[in-house]
């Protein structure tokens, strides 16, 4: 039974052509709703389709197979480019992981592609032994693995999907630029709401904290200390990430300290908090804020071209501990400063 199905049901075990769930190129108004509310992490865990083989235009026995992951945003990316075109999709259980993360994790890999080519009945699909996964994918998939166990090759695609039209018309030759991958200003900022969400979500767990302390607190927390924390968050979640190729270093954690350090260091100057009566205050905002804003601005470390799976890993290593170290000695001032006055 053929069908149409925006949401991309269930794709089982095939055995026929006639089985396979064929989808539309075009994006309706649910998955435009859907793409925003991921990106401020809405049901960001549960925005996938099932895995399975699924069909766009007419595709025959030589029609073209793009392997891509079941993490819906990246589905809907693809998708929405093959309009005209007729391919097959095999789509991985990536767990809702998008194909670059998932072939860091290993659920875009080679057995997940070996198996998925079993289950779908891939073999008596096409007449072809050619599989176009995209470029990256390829840290997680074994080519020569693939091709021994199963018998097809594997071909890497464009990085974008944009891309995929001219790579398929050029008789799967890709272009330099094609290969190039980039992290654009407007690529950071997509990012930003869903790092701004969660932090909005432990600030208020932290304002109610405040709230309770303020009952006994001899120099309770105002409106100045919240826009100081509110800069902080904003130094790490979005300022970083703008600035990123200008602010000098590598390391995440180091970029996001150093514009919280400044954001810090204007903030204390600003309310006068530099005279010997605020330096419990003043101390404590030094090593608190700084050190929230290395915290938020590493959570992009796996998000971008600036560092490798080992480098992410090396740096997690070094800043959270002195992460937190910072923010527990800064915790206890600003305790201190509060309860004493």
């Amino acid at each position: 039974m053929s069908m149409s199905n925006d949401c991309c049901s269930t794709a089982a075990i095939l055995s026929s052509p006639n089985d396979i769930v064929t989808v539309t190129t075009e994006l309706h108004y649910k998955d435009l709703l859907g793409a925003w509310k991921v990106r401020w992490g809405i049901g960001r865990m549960k925005y996938k389709i099932d895995p399975g083989l699924y069909r766009v235009g007419s595709p025959d026995q030589t029609s073209p197979v793009l392997v891509s992951a079941n993490y819906k945003l990246t589905f809907d990316s693809l998708r929405k480019e093959l309009t005209g075109l007729s391919c097959w999709l095999l789509i991985l259980d990536t767990k809702g992981i998008n194909v670059w993360c998932a072939a860091g994790k290993g659920t875009f890999g080679t057995a997940e592609l070996v198996n998925r080519i079993a289950k779908t009945g891939l073999y008596g699909i096409v007449s072809h032994h050619k599989l176009i996964l995209p470029q990256l994918g390829a840290p997680g998939v074994n080519a020569l693995e693939v091709a021994r166990q199963t018998g097809f090759t594997v071909v890497y695609g464009p990085v974008r999907a944009g891309d995929i039209k001219a790579f398929l018309s050029s008789g799967l030759t890709a272009t330099a630029a094609m290969r190039a991958v980039k992290f654009t200003t407007l690529d950071r900022l997509v990012l930003t709401p869903m790092e701004l969400v969660p932090a909005a979500k432990t600030s208020l767990l932290i304002l109610g904290v405040l709230f309770l302390l303020n009952l006994f607190a001899a120099r309770p927390f105002g409106p100045a200390d919240f826009i100081g924390y509110a800069g902080a968050v904003l130094m790490g979640t979005v300022a970083t990430p703008i600035l990123l190729p200008l602010i000098p270093g590598r390391a995440f954690a180091w970029k996001g300290w150093l514009l919280g350090l400044l954001w810090t260091a204007w903030f204390i100057w600003f309310n006068g908090w530099l005279a010997p009566g605020f330096l419990l205050l003043a101390s404590g905002y030094l090593l608190t804020l700084p050190a929230w804003s290395a915290f938020l601005a590493m959570n992009f470390t796996g998000s971008s071209t600036y560092t490798s799976f080992s480098g992410v890993i090396k740096e997690m290593k070094v800043a959270a501990p002195l992460i937190a170290a910072s923010s527990v000695i800064g915790i206890v001032l600003l305790l201190a400063a509060a309860l004493l006055g």
